[in-house]
């Protein structure tokens, strides 16, 4: 095991790990079925504890790279293959819809109003002028720099499109991408998506959804080169794609030549101590659509999203989508670039993921 663990990197040795064994699961280097060895083996050969090889192992657990069983080690479950249908797995039909609470991300109110008032006062009457088109720079560019940190994704602001809310942007998705194409949708999903598709004139294909995601039957079956996926947490289900799944998504769309919308509502409040790994940053070449917002994290009443354009998309939003005026009021993108700019916003998501994870043990 030739990993090589930098003591004098800021990034913790359990994540050094983490990434090393992530990416030689991917590779193939440790297969489906096959053993990882022992925690004290590997403690042994990188130098470090047992207890950080096992952070790093659970990690690779919660994302579905790996399964612990007792008295037989850490097994791979990773499958490369697994949108093929050759994985033999049963696929267990949704019958009730999971729980939701919508309010659990409520942002705390004193923080919100202190940074309120340092926007009045920082900027005084630049509130008064009309936003850019996609969005103030400011916000753009804080929202960048979190998504590197955080999320691992890398984007140029020019790639960012602010709107009030996720609606507004499936709007602006389906005016962009046209509506003479179907769109592939969850079945359960959440109902607006469809409802937002069908209303600007798209034909809609609900395929089914089970505990492990979407089927590779029903990935198969469809006509859809537009595939709108929730991967974490998917709405009312409750269903989280594992890593396999996710990476089945991006086959899909590049055998097709076709386009997948990444819907991360709630992705940050997740139980694990690390961020789930968007597929917009597992392969940046693929053509993927990236869609979040703030409703969750903060407050229902922040009408605050963004999505994140493919590079090659850009031109394509500005030709046709370029004359919409942003419909977010300038005041707010400027708190939200200051809830960004400062860490409040971080340490009030990871305070949130630190109570979830009390609370479900």
């Amino acid at each position: 095991m030739n990993y090589r663990i930098d003591r004098t990197s800021p990034e913790p040795a359990y994540m050094q790990l983490y990434r090393y064994l992530k990416n030689d699961i991917a590779a193939g280097i440790y297969q489906s079925g096959a053993k990882l060895p022992s925690k004290r083996v590997i403690a042994e050969e990188t130098g470090i504890s047992v207890i950080t090889v096992e952070h790093a192992v659970r990690l690779l657990e919660e994302e579905g790279y790996v399964e612990c069983r007792q008295r037989s080690g850490t097994v791979v479950r990773y499958l490369e293959e697994e949108f093929l249908g050759k994985t033999g797995k049963t696929n267990i039909e949704l019958t009730e819809p999971a729980p939701q609470n919508h309010h659990a991300g409520t942002f705390p109110f004193s923080v919100l109003a202190k940074t309120m008032r340092r926007v009045m006062l920082d900027y005084g009457e630049k509130l008064l002028i009309k936003s850019p088109n996609h969005g103030c720079p400011e916000l753009r560019n804080e929202l960048c720099l979190y998504l590197a940190r955080s999320r691992g994704i890398s984007v140029k602001p020019s790639q960012v499109i602010v709107g009030s809310g996720a609606e507004y942007l499936y709007g602006l998705i389906v005016q962009m991408l046209g509506t003479d194409r179907i769109y592939a949708l969850e079945k359960p999903s959440y109902h607006k998506i469809q409802e937002v598709y069908q209303a600007m004139g798209a034909t809609c294909d609900l395929l089914k959804l089970t505990q492990d995601g979407i089927p590779a039957e029903e990935l198969e079956r469809t006509r859809a080169q537009i595939l709108h996926v929730t991967p974490f947490h998917s709405f009312p289900s409750g269903v989280t794609a594992d890593i396999s799944k996710k990476r089945a998504y991006i086959k899909w769309a590049r055998a097709r030549n076709g386009i997948l919308i990444e819907d991360n509502y709630d992705s940050e409040l997740t139980v694990s101590r690390k961020m789930e790994e968007s597929m917009y940053s597992m392969d940046p070449e693929a053509d993927i659509i990236y869609v979040n917002t703030f409703s969750r994290t903060i407050a229902p009443s922040m009408r605050i999203g963004y999505m994140l354009l493919p590079d090659r998309m850009v031109d394509l939003f500005h030709e046709k989508l370029g004359f919409y005026s942003c419909t977010v009021p300038i005041f707010d993108q400027y708190v939200l670039a200051g809830l960004l700019q400062s860490g409040d916003f971080e340490r009030h998501v990871n305070r949130v993921r630190r109570q979830r994870r009390i609370l479900e043990k």
